[in-house]
C-alpha cells in the first residue's frame, strides 16, 4: 500500500503539469472522459509527482494534486482519492502542515479502497 500512496502523490505531479494547458474544451463536469479503472491504476503507478517546500507548502500540493487526478480517472479509484485531497487541504490548513494520527488512518483508509480496484 505505501508503493500506491507514494504513486498516487507521484500521479498528482503529472497531473499538474499535464492539465496546465488545455483549453480544448469547456470547463464542465463532463467535458473529459474518466480513465477507466484499468487505465486509471496504470496512471497511478506511473505518477511521477514529488511535491516541495515546507510541509504546509507540500501538503497542499499534494492535496491540489491529487484533486486533479480524482477529476481524471475512474469514479471507483477517484472518490477516494478525493476525500484524500480534502484530508490533505485540512492539513495544509493546520499550523504545522502535519497530519495527524486520525487524518494518517483516514488516509490509509482511502488508500485501502483504492487498493481494492488497483491490485
Amino acid at each position: 500500500m505505501k508503493k500506491l500512496l507514494t504513486a498516487v502523490v507521484l500521479v498528482a505531479g503529472t497531473m499538474l503539469s499535464g492539465c496546465a494547458g488545455s483549453t480544448a474544451t469547456p470547463q464542465t463536469s463532463t467535458a473529459t472522459p474518466k480513465l477507466s479503472v484499468d487505465e486509471s491504476c496504470k496512471f497511478l503507478n506511473t505518477d511521477t509527482f514529488a511535491p516541495s517546500g515546507t510541509a504546509k507548502e507540500q501538503a497542499a500540493q499534494i492535496g491540489q494534486h491529487y484533486q486533479e487526478v480524482a477529476d481524471k480517472v475512474a469514479p471507483e479509484v477517484g472518490a477516494p482519492i478525493h476525500e484524500m485531497a480534502e484530508i490533505m487541504k485540512q492539513v495544509a490548513a493546520s499550523p504545522t502542515g502535519t497530519k495527524t494520527d486520525e487524518q494518517t488512518a483516514q488516509l490509509t483508509e482511502q488508500i485501502n479502497k483504492i487498493g481494492q480496484y488497483c491490485k
